[in-house]
């Protein structure tokens, strides 16, 4: 079967620094796949060039069988690619509800047409993300009052408004409470499941990745040093010493 994601030697250099040291990478559909390493290892940076927010020095990005290498992000999540961000993204100035009619509007090439967002989109699918990330009694509320675990809520509904077929989260945990981690993960992989879209997480909480993965990629120095189940992948001698700080 075609991978959903396949990078072939991808490299990138800040000056004498190597962010991504000829990376060959597969995903496949229906995977839920953690990123793990230290800071600085190249997980981000690796998301930034596969999303098209860097281009790299050297090798190709292919995304559902096309090349997307040098294709600027608008156009990559139009292709079924989309992200969530650490710090979410959101219109804090607007309500939820009104943040998933601006993403569903830009999916439609809706965006800038002299007429009311919430007449150019589709009530009961925004009603219906809503429920699937919890927020629904929320919609009328100004995105700005959310705490973070809602407003990463808020993010993954604004990103699964563009019907993805890949969702990549950078750190989807950072900055919740320790207590209400599972509950904001298990939300969202429910709704990532109900929609049949796959993905990809960068996390540094140890229990979520084994808890949520199917399979674990461990960043170091610009290289997946390790690729597999998570069982196998946190057993690994050179992740436990350089990512794990265990022996």
């Amino acid at each position: 079967m075609e991978p959903l994601v396949r990078t072939q030697g991808l490299t990138l250099h800040f000056g004498g620094v190597v962010a991504a040291d000829k990376i060959d990478f597969e995903l496949h559909a229906g995977e839920r796949l953690a990123v793990i390493g230290q800071n600085g290892a190249g997980k981000t940076t690796f998301v930034n060039i596969c999303t098209g927010f860097l281009k790299p020095s050297s090798g190709r990005v292919f995304f559902d069988g096309r090349d997307i290498t040098h294709l600027p992000a608008r156009v990559i999540v139009h292709r079924g690619l989309a992200r969530s961000f650490q710090l979410p993204q959101l219109f804090l100035e607007h309500t939820v509800r009104q943040c998933l009619e601006i993403a569903a509007a830009a999916r439609m090439r809706q965006l800038g047409v002299f007429r009311a967002l919430s007449d150019s989109v589709d009530k009961h699918e925004i009603d219906h993300t809503l429920e699937l990330v919890g927020l629904r009694d929320r919609a009328s509320l100004p995105a700005s009052s959310l705490p973070e675990g809602h407003r990463k809520l808020l993010d993954v509904a604004m990103a699964l408004m563009l019907n993805p077929k890949l969702l990549i989260m950078d750190e989807p945990t950072s900055g919740v409470a320790s207590e209400d981690k599972h509950t904001l993960m298990a939300t969202l992989m429910g709704a990532l499941e109900e929609r049949r879209v796959t993905c990809w997480f960068v996390e540094h909480d140890i229990d979520i990745v084994n808890r949520y993965a199917t399979r674990v990629a461990a960043w170091i120095a610009g290289r997946v040093a390790a690729d597999g189940p998570p069982a196998e992948v946190l057993r690994n001698e050179q992740v436990r010493r350089e990512i794990l700080g265990s022996a």
